[in-house]
Order: structure tokens, then C-alpha cells, then sequence
């Protein structure tokens, strides 16, 4: 994580946006900021910050669009800023790719916070090499997975759960440890989303649940990656007999 962030704000509000770019910058982060949607979009991709406040409620586009947009060319991790707090904006701003989301009226200190987490999850435990099991190959540094030989193309979030799997192969992590790591969301309450991001990325790696290749479900517990099981001829040879 940078000692100094790029922060970019994408806010409507004059005061608010003033506020946050005047207190990011007193704690030492290089600030920018768009009080409109495309102007935002356009800054994102010219500037490519470290992190995005996003605001919802945006004047030209609402900020789910914006979010989409930019998920579809950029993996700037994304915090959304929003004074919507029922459950269905959070839920379809996570789902759409928001990496965390903070609700207004907040804390600078929370805000900070949030900001130094999303960026030390882009590289959790400061790993560079390319994480190898079996013939899976995930690198963290260009997020790119290859399987024998052949790119697996990935969503941001499939890369980020196989990412968390590849870091921990050959452990069961639990449903709750992904929804932290991956959705942010450490009180559970999103195992159908977990799921359905499994059935995807075991479609991908070639596999289903019933026949598991490399990611092994373990019933009420959460899911394991693990190297295939060599059978056959390509199993390791009996020790000689002693008789």
C-alpha cells in the first residue's frame, strides 16, 4: 500500500466534495475530484487513481452506471459514499463490483480507515510471485489465472475469491472468511452470493460441484482449493512389496 494514496472523489455536493478533498489532503493523500459522473469516469482512466469515492446520487448518471463502466476497464478499488442506506443500494453497489461502502453523514477517522483496508486487500499479505497449485497459476501483480497453459478469464470479484483460495490452498475457508475478504462484509448474511461466485469460477476452471477438480466444498464449513488427485498412470508408483 502507498504512503500516499491518489484519492479520486466523484461527488455532486460542493461542500461535501470540498470537505473531503480539503481532509484527505491534510492526512497526506494526492486528491482529485469531479462533482459529475463522466467527468469522473474520464478522470479515473486518465489519472488511474488508487482508490474511488463514489457518490450514488450523481446529477448526469446514477453512480451503479459509473461503477459498471469503470469495473468494465479498471480495477480501482472503489468505496461508495452514499446517503442511501436500505439494504438493496448496498447490496446491487457490492454486487456490481464496490469494493466497500461507507453511509453519510461518517467519520473522516472511519472513512481513513476504509480507504487503508481496500488498499491492503488489493495486496493482502504483500505477496508478488505467482501463487502455483497444481497446473493453476494466479498472479496478483497482473490478476491474471492461467490453467495448463490457457488464460481463465475472470471477473474482478472471481479473481479476488481464487486469489483468497490460491493464498490458503490446501485449507478449508470458511463462508464468513470470504465474505469478509472478497465482499467486505464480515457479519455474513451473503452465503447465496458466495455461492453463486463458486458455481461461476468452478464453470471457468472447467469443473462442478459434483465433480470437483480444485475447488473441494466441504458441507456447512466453506470450500478448499487443492491440486488434483493423480489417479492411474499418473499416480505416483506402490512402494515394492516386502514379500
Amino acid at each position: 500500500m502507498p504512503t500516499v494514496a491518489h484519492v479520486l472523489v466523484i461527488e455532486d455536493d460542493p461542500a461535501i466534495r470540498s470537505s473531503l478533498v480539503r481532509s484527505l489532503t491534510d492526512r497526506g493523500h494526492a486528491v482529485s475530484s469531479a462533482p459529475a459522473g463522466m467527468a469522473g469516469l474520464q478522470q479515473a482512466l486518465d489519472e488511474q487513481p488508487d482508490v474511488v469515492l463514489l457518490d450514488l446520487g450523481l446529477p448526469d448518471l446514477d453512480g451503479h452506471s459509473i461503477l459498471t463502466m469503470l469495473r468494465a476497464v479498471r480495477r480501482t478499488p472503489v468505496i461508495v459514499v452514499t446517503a442511501r442506506d436500505d439494504d438493496p443500494s448496498v447490496v446491487r453497489a457490492l454486487d456490481a463490483g464496490a469494493d466497500d461502502y461507507v453511509v453519510k453523514p461518517f467519520g473522516m477517522e472511519q472513512l481513513e480507515a476504509r480507504i487503508r483496508a481496500v488498499l491492503r486487500r488489493v495486496q493482502p499479505d504483500g505477496t508478488t510471485e505467482p501463487l502455483v497449485v497444481g497446473d493453476l497459476v494466479v498472479d496478483p501483480v497482473t490478476r491474471e489465472a492461467v490453467l495448463s497453459g490457457r488464460p481463465v478469464d475472470l471477473s474482478r470479484r472471481e479473481f479476488d475469491l481464487l486469489h483468497l483460495l490460491a493464498r490458503r490452498a490446501g485449507e478449508v475457508v470458511t463462508k464468513r472468511e470470504i465474505l469478509a475478504e472478497v465482499w467486505n462484509q464480515p457479519y455474513g448474511g451473503g452465503e447465496r452470493t458466495v455461492d453463486v461466485h463458486l458455481s461461476w469460477l468452478r464453470r471457468k476452471l472447467g469443473e462442478t460441484a459434483a465433480e470437483p477438480v480444485y475447488l473441494h466444498s466441504v458441507r456447512g464449513v466453506g470450500v478448499r482449493l487443492a491440486p488434483p488427485q493423480r489417479t492411474g498412470e499418473d499416480a505416483d508408483p506402490a512402494p515394492p512389496s516386502d514379500g
